[in-house]
């Protein structure tokens, strides 16, 4: 068995310095290659400088995608900060569809050697790598989730992770990530048309958390900026503020204006999801 590591960073590979908790090189690796079965080859490919996962952007998913790919049929572990991960997890969920690669998250809320959730994440990412079957997921708090809805619902507690469900994954037209200005963006009561038109004027296109199953202010002005930005050629995606249950246009009237705008309709997407749609697509 051959096991592929890509170690990004993240709170499971830090150590106590007189600073506080720092990256420690070699940390991670040891921890896996003292836990592989007899005869298990590791292949290791570390970042330098490892990464607080608030750092993590498209450029560090191309290159977690080109060391997946030049490693064909080998299971992979990527080691990662919990902030980001459900960025990644989509991402590599999504840029990976059809591709049949079998892909392991894993990070921890302490370090390792600190009593806590870290090495029990480590065994379970391991023996969920050997597993037979393709997919993206995260091991955490003794679960297997699937990556490609992540939500990080709590800052602290060790079960730091859910997963919401979401609508199969086609094969994606563009399998790395370019430059394009993304952002995602919450509809709140009171905010400023022309707020919303100065931040769009920058993008490429955003996600927009709205309200519930689909509504919006009735705001003429807000809706025409929108509007505006749709028929503009910036893709805009909309997703519901609420983590799980999704959109349905046309439930409420409250939610004419905005579907009449042309936004797209994310349904069931998080917002790390629809940003990552937008991405690819």
């Amino acid at each position: 068995m051959k096991l592929l590591l890509i170690h990004t960073g993240g709170t499971i590979g830090m150590a106590e310095t007189p600073d506080g908790l720092a990256p420690r090189k070699g940390l991670v690796e040891d921890a896996i290659t003292v836990r592989l079965p007899d005869g298990a080859e590791l292949v290791a490919d570390v970042f330098d400088p490892l990464l607080d996962s608030a750092d993590v952007g498209p450029s560090h998913w191309n290159r977690m995608l080109e060391t997946i790919r030049r490693h064909p049929g080998t299971p992979v572990i990527i080691t990662h900060g919990t902030d980001t991960m459900a960025f990644t997890g989509a991402a590599l969920s999504q840029a990976l569809a059809g591709e049949n690669r079998r892909v392991i998250l894993c990070g921890s809320m302490l370090p390792l050697g600190q009593k806590g959730d870290a090495e029990g994440n480590l065994d379970l990412a391991i023996r969920a790598a050997s597993a037979q079957g393709p997919g993206v997921f995260l091991a955490f708090a003794g679960k297997l989730l699937p990556a490609a809805g992540l939500v990080k619902h709590h800052s602290h507690e060790g079960d730091a992770f859910r997963s919401q469900p979401q609508a199969a994954l086609g094969v994606p037209q563009r399998r790395t990530f370019i430059d394009r200005k993304l952002a995602i963006l919450t509809l709140s009561p009171g905010l400023p048309a022309a707020s919303l038109k100065a931040i769009l004027e920058t993008l490429d296109g955003a996600v927009l958390r709205i309200f519930g199953a689909g509504t919006a202010m009735n705001d003429g002005q807000l809706l025409k900026v929108i509007a505006d930005a749709v028929a503009g050629g910036k893709r805009l995606r909309a997703i519901s503020q609420c983590e799980a249950g999704g959109l349905e246009p046309g439930a409420y009237a409250a939610g004419a204006g905005l579907w009449g705008t042309g936004i797209e309709n994310g349904g069931t997407e998080t917002p790390e999801a629809a940003l990552i749609h937008l991405w690819l697509n």
